[in-house]
């Protein structure tokens, strides 16, 4: 899963406007409109996500998952909790939790 804001904040990395994420994923630029103005997670077709979180990585954002580490290196930035143990995002920030994933039974 992948949140509006992070969506928002992996375009800003990049440089990119809502256009060229829509031409860089193969989708239509209000697709990308919709899936931004989402509050918390975004929710849609599978597909449609999955074009645009290949996409991001294909350009060279890392997804971190809730608690994931990081496997490369880089820059980049992650929300945290402050001090007091809050978080100061909207919500749940639940990108594409590869440690989540490893940990999963099959």
């Amino acid at each position: 899963m992948i949140t509006s804001q992070q969506m928002r904040a992996a375009r800003a990395l990049l440089g990119l406007d809502q256009r060229q994420l829509a031409e860089l994923a193969g989708l239509s630029l209000p697709t990308i409109q919709r899936m931004e103005a989402s509050d918390g997670q975004v929710r849609g077709v599978v597909d449609t996500l999955v074009k645009v979180i290949n996409a991001l990585e294909g350009a060279g954002i890392e997804l971190l998952g809730e608690n994931a580490p990081s496997s490369g290196g880089g820059r980049g930035v992650r929300l945290r909790e402050t001090t007091n143990g809050q978080s100061r995002g909207r919500g749940k920030s639940i990108l594409y939790d590869r440690a989540a994933a490893e940990e999963t039974p099959q």
